[in-house]
C-alpha cells in the first residue's frame, strides 16, 4: 500500500517534468515566426543527407505578414570549413545556387539579392563563391487581400552545388510558414545580424563616382573616377564580373592612376568568350578593410555600363593579348605591308603571278604605258578584292558569324569550284582549248590580245591571286589581322588596304620600271613552251585544292570532285577538238551543247560531292580519321574544356591552332612538329598536345583565336601548367623554337589522370 500509494505523486512529477521540458524545448526551437527547427550550431549528416557539408534553410526578416507589403526572406546557407558554394557567376568552374519557388496564389518572389562574393583561387583555377556563412535575400510581395489571423506557409526547392577539393550536388526543401497580421510587422530579432551583413556586402550604385568601360584587343578597361573632395584606395580592389564567360578570372588586375584622378582597371578577356561584351556587369570590391561612399561604408561599387571601342587606347599597360602588346595603328599598317609582299612568294599565289610575269613578256616592245596600266589594273584588283574580302568579314561578323580571315576556304562548294578553276586554266595553258576573251583572260591575259584590251584580265587576276592568298596567312600578318578586326570599320579597312598594296607592290614596281621591262626577252616560241610549263603549278594547285576539299568532305565527297574534273576535261577536250571557226553552224550548236552539258555536269558533281560530304561522308571519314590519328600519336581533338581540365591537373598544354588549306600549317607540322627530337621533348616534359582544326568553319576555335587577338591560322599556344599566361610561339616554326620554349617548362608535370574533379 505505502509503495503504491508514493508511487502516484511522483510518476504524475515525472511527467509534469517531462512535459515542461518539452514545452521550454519547443520554445526555445520556434520563435514566433518560425516553423524550421533550428540549433545554434550546424549539423552535417552522413553519406545519404541531401545537403553534404553545408546546411540551408528559409528564415525572415519580420515576424510576421502585413497584406499587399513586400518583405525579405533569406536562404541561410551554413558550409563547413573548407568547404563553399558559388555566386552568380561561379566563376572557372561550378553552379550558382539556384531556388525553384511554389508560393501561394498571389505571392511573387523577386530575383536572389547577390552579396558580392569572395575569390576562391584553386591551382590555375579562380571561383566567386561564399564560406562558412552566407543569407542570399529575396523580397517576396504579398497580395493585398490577405486575411489578417491566418497563416501562410512559403515553400521552395533551393539547389546548391558544394566544393572543397571535390564538389557535391546539394538541395534542401524549403518551408517556412508565417503569421499574417494587419499591422506593420516586428522585425525577427533573431536574424537581423545576418540580413545586415548580407545587406553590407550588396553591390551599391554610387551616383558621385563615374564608371566606364572600354576594349581593346583582347582586354577591357575599367575606368572608375571617384568625387574630387574624396581621397580613396584602388590598390587591391577586384572587379566580379556577374556575367560568363566575359573576364578571365584567374588573370591580374593591374590598378593604375591617371593625372585626371581616375583609376583605370585592367581586365583580361576571357579565352572562351564567344564575343566581346557589349557591357560590364558586376562589382567591384573596394580593398579589404576599407569601404567606397560618403560615409566609408560601401563595400562594392555595382557596375553596368557599357563598353565603349573607341576609347580602346585607354586600355591599362601590361594588359594586352599575348603578341599584341604595344601594337599601334601604325606598326599594324606596316606589319600588314610587310605580310602583304611575303604573300608573293607563298605557294599558292605564286602560279598566279608567274602568268602576270609572262604577261610583261608579251606587251614587251610596246610603249612603256602599256606595262605601268596592267600593273596598275593587277594592283587595283588586289587592293579591291581586300576591301570586299575585309567588308564581308566585318559584315558576317558584326551579324553574329564566328569565322575569321581565309574564311571562303573553309567552303567545301568554293574550294570545289576553285579547283576546278585552277585545273581549266591548266588545261587552257597546255592548248587543249582556246578561249579567246574568256576563261584564260580571266585568269592571266597571257592571250595575244592587242595591247589595252586586257586590262580587265589584269584586274581579274589581282582578284584571282587574292582569293587564294588569303589562306596563306604569312609572317608578320597574325597580329596585324587580330588587330583589325577589334578596330573600327575605318581602321581595320586601313590595315587591309596595306595588306593588299604590300601583296600587289612587286608587280606593280616591276610594271613601273620601263627598264627592267625592256630587258625581258621579245615575244617568241619560246613563250608557247614557258606557257605550256605554267600549265603544272597550276595544275599543282588543283591538286592542293583536291586534298583540301577531301579534308572538309571526306574521300566519298574528294571522289566527286575528281569525277567532276574528268568531265571538265571532257568539256575542254571537245572545245578545243572541234574549234567554233571551223566547223559548221549545226555541228557548232552541237558541240558546243555536248560541251556546256559536260561542264554543268561536272559544277554539279563536285558541288553535290561538297554536299554529300559535309551531311554524311564527311563525318564518317573524319571521325575515322581522327580515331587513327589519335592512334598514331598523341595529339588529341581540341575543345576549351579540354584544355581546362589540363591545366586544372598542372599538366602543360600546347595547342596547335591549324587548317588543311594552310601551306604554312602543313610545313610547320612536317619540318618542325613532327620531327622525332620535338616529340621527344613533348613527351619528357609530358606536354599535352591538341590539334584544333580549322579546315571546316568551327564557332568554338574561332572564339579562341579571338581570345589570343588572332584571326587566322597557324597559331601555336604553350600554357606552361602552373596557372601563368599562355606562351605564344611564331607563325613559322624551326625545331630550335619549340625546343627552347619546351625547355623553359618546369620539370616534369603530373601524369594526366582519367578524370579531372569539378572545382
Amino acid at each position: 500500500m505505502c509503495t503504491k500509494t508514493m508511487s502516484r505523486p511522483l510518476h504524475r512529477r515525472r511527467l509534469a517534468g517531462a512535459l515542461a521540458l518539452l514545452a521550454l524545448a519547443l520554445m526555445l526551437g520556434s520563435g514566433p515566426a518560425q516553423a524550421q527547427p533550428a540549433s545554434a550550431a550546424p549539423s552535417y549528416g552522413g553519406p545519404e543527407d541531401e545537403s553534404p557539408h553545408s546546411n540551408a534553410r528559409l528564415v525572415s526578416e519580420v515576424e510576421a505578414v502585413q497584406p499587399g507589403e513586400p518583405f525579405t526572406v533569406a536562404l541561410r546557407m551554413v558550409m563547413r570549413d573548407g568547404w563553399h558554394s558559388y555566386w552568380t557567376n561561379p566563376g572557372d568552374s561550378g553552379q550558382p545556387t539556384r531556388i525553384e519557388w511554389a508560393l501561394p496564389d498571389g505571392f511573387a518572389a523577386d530575383s536572389i539579392q547577390w552579396p558580392h562574393p569572395e575569390r576562391i583561387d584553386l591551382g590555375p583555377l579562380t571561383n566567386y563563391g561564399y564560406s562558412d556563412e552566407v543569407f542570399l535575400l529575396t523580397q517576396i510581395t504579398p497580395p493585398a487581400d490577405l486575411e489578417p489571423g491566418t497563416r501562410v506557409t512559403l515553400e521552395g526547392q533551393a539547389e546548391w552545388l558544394i566544393c572543397e577539393e571535390t564538389c557535391l550536388p546539394a538541395e534542401s526543401a524549403l518551408r517556412l510558414t508565417l503569421p499574417v497580421r494587419a499591422e506593420m510587422p516586428a522585425p525577427n530579432e533573431r536574424w537581423q545580424a545576418g540580413f545586415a551583413r548580407s545587406r553590407a556586402r550588396q553591390p551599391k550604385r554610387l551616383d558621385s563616382w563615374d564608371v566606364a568601360a572600354t576594349r581593346s584587343s583582347g582586354s577591357y578597361a575599367l575606368k572608375v573616377t571617384p568625387p574630387e573632395e574624396r581621397s580613396v584606395s584602388m590598390d587591391g580592389a577586384h572587379f566580379f564580373s556577374a556575367d560568363k564567360p566575359v573576364i578571365d578570372h584567374a588573370a591580374a588586375q593591374p590598378v593604375s592612376q591617371m593625372e585626371d584622378g581616375s583609376y583605370l582597371i585592367g581586365l583580361q578577356q576571357s579565352g572562351y568568350a564567344s564575343e566581346p561584351a557589349e557591357r560590364l556587369r558586376g562589382a567591384l570590391v573596394a580593398p579589404e578593410g576599407t569601404g567606397w561612399g560618403p560615409d566609408g561604408d560601401v563595400q562594392a561599387l555595382r557596375v553596368n555600363v557599357p563598353v565603349d571601342t573607341a576609347g580602346a587606347a585607354a586600355a591599362a599597360p601590361g594588359n594586352a593579348a599575348p603578341g599584341e602588346a604595344g601594337m599601334t595603328l601604325v606598326g599594324a599598317l606596316l606589319f600588314a605591308f610587310a605580310g602583304g609582299a611575303i604573300l608573293n612568294l607563298m605557294p599558292c599565289v605564286f602560279p598566279v603571278l608567274s602568268i602576270k610575269v609572262l604577261n610583261f613578256a608579251e606587251h614587251a616592245g610596246e610603249d612603256n604605258a602599256s606595262p605601268r596600266r596592267h600593273g596598275g589594273a593587277f594592283g587595283a584588283g588586289v587592293v579591291v578584292s581586300f576591301w570586299v574580302l575585309a567588308g564581308l568579314l566585318l559584315v558576317l561578323r558584326a551579324g553574329g558569324s564566328q569565322i575569321g580571315w581565309g574564311f571562303q576556304l573553309q567552303s567545301p562548294p568554293f574550294v570545289a569550284l576553285m579547283a576546278m578553276l585552277f585545273f581549266g586554266i591548266g588545261l587552257n595553258l597546255l592548248g587543249v582549248f582556246e578561249v579567246g576573251t574568256g576563261l584564260m583572260r580571266w585568269g592571266g591575259g597571257v592571250e595575244g590580245a592587242q595591247a589595252g584590251s586586257s586590262y580587265g584580265s589584269s584586274f581579274l587576276s589581282g582578284v584571282l591571286a587574292t582569293v587564294v592568298a588569303t589562306p596563306c596567312t604569312a609572317p608578320l600578318m597574325g597580329a596585324a589581322l587580330g588587330f583589325a578586326v577589334s578596330l573600327s570599320a575605318a581602321g581595320a579597312l586601313a590595315v587591309f588596304t596595306a595588306l593588299g598594296l604590300g601583296m600587289a607592290a612587286p608587280y606593280v614596281g616591276l610594271s613601273m620600271a620601263p627598264g627592267l621591262v625592256e630587258r625581258m626577252p621579245r615575244p617568241g616560241a619560246w613563250m608557247e613552251t614557258l606557257r605550256q610549263g605554267l600549265a603544272f603549278p597550276m595544275f599543282a594547285t588543283a591538286v592542293w585544292l583536291a586534298w583540301v576539299f577531301g579534308q572538309q568532305a571526306g574521300v566519298s565527297g574528294m571522289a566527286m570532285l575528281l569525277g567532276g574534273l574528268l568531265l571538265l576535261s571532257v568539256a575542254a577536250w571537245i572545245v578545243g577538238r572541234w574549234e567554233a571557226n571551223r566547223i559548221s553552224g549545226r555541228a557548232r550548236l552541237f558541240t558546243r551543247g555536248l560541251a556546256t552539258v559536260a561542264l554543268v555536269g561536272a559544277v554539279l558533281v563536285a558541288l553535290v560531292g561538297a554536299r554529300y560530304g559535309t551531311t554524311s561522308a564527311a563525318t564518317t571519314d573524319s571521325n575515322a580519321t581522327e580515331a587513327s590519328s589519335a592512334k598514331a600519336s598523341a595529339w588529341k581533338p581540341f575543345s576549351p574544356e579540354r584544355v581546362e581540365r589540363l591545366r586544372a591537373e598542372g599538366r602543360p598544354v600546347f595547342v596547335d591552332f591549324t587548317a588543311a588549306w594552310c601551306l604554312s600549317c602543313q610545313v610547320n607540322k612536317r619540318t618542325t612538329l613532327s620531327t622525332t627530337a620535338v616529340q621527344k621533348a613533348f613527351e619528357n616534359k609530358n606536354v599535352a598536345r591538341l590539334r584544333a582544326d580549322w579546315t571546316n568553319r568551327d564557332p568554338t576555335i574561332t572564339r579562341a583565336l579571338e581570345s589570343h587577338g588572332r584571326n587566322g591560322v597557324p597559331l601555336y599556344v604553350l600554357y606552361r601548367g602552373d596557372g601563368s599566361d599562355p606562351k605564344l610561339l611564331p607563325e613559322i616554326l624551326t625545331p630550335d623554337i619549340v625546343l627552347g620554349a619546351l625547355e623553359s617548362l618546369p620539370g616534369n608535370a603530373p601524369a594526366a589522370s582519367g578524370d579531372v574533379a569539378t572545382r
